[in-house]
């Protein structure tokens, strides 16, 4: 029998106990992450806050998996002209290999938000985030960037679905929304 939209959807009590009783099964054993005050932006400044850490020490890598659904994807610019997308492991991977590669151990990491953008709509959540980037003792001056994350909220509180990550630039200049006034 061929798949069928019409049938799907007129059998909607059944998908919607299905999902119910099925889909929040699949975060049964992760780690809860603490929430300051259980919104979505609350997520995502917990995650800020353990990405920047100081000489000596490097992320709590288990922890930071905490706020993630499972089968989250990373997009993150690498060029001009490029991103690079990732699950979940390949962005930890990814950032492994820039905290060892610039020997990041050695001085600690600074990415602080400068300003957010919410919007909730039932239990999903669009957060933008301006953020600044900077290796302490590298003597070059933060770099700006522009993160949007897509969050769901599960029973056990708001998991990030997604993150895309956009470099200001003259011709991409940062969203009004993130501005000053936004």
């Amino acid at each position: 029998m061929a798949f069928s939209p019409r049938r799907l959807f007129s059998s909607a009590p059944f998908l919607a106990v299905f999902l119910f009783l099925v889909w929040p099964s699949s975060l049964i054993g992760q780690d809860t992450p603490a929430e300051v005050d259980g919104t979505a932006v609350a997520v995502v400044y917990e995650l800020y806050d353990m990405v920047t850490f100081p000489a000596g020490t490097t992320p709590d890598w288990d922890d930071f998996r905490g706020l993630f659904l499972p089968g989250a994807v990373v997009v993150l610019r690498s060029s001009r002209t490029a991103s690079s997308v990732f699950d979940l492991e390949g962005f930890i991977g990814d950032w492994l290999r820039f905290i060892e590669g610039s020997n990041i151990e050695e001085t600690g990491f600074t990415e602080r938000i400068i300003r957010t953008h919410e919007t909730v709509f039932g239990d999903i959540a669009h957060v933008w985030v301006l953020y600044e980037a900077e290796i302490p003792g590298w003597g070059r001056p933060p770099q700006q960037g522009v993160d949007s994350f897509q969050l769901v909220r599960r029973p056990d509180g708001w998991r990030i679905a997604s993150i895309t990550n956009e470099i200001p630039t003259p011709e991409r200049p940062i969203p009004d929304l993130l501005g000053e006034g936004g």
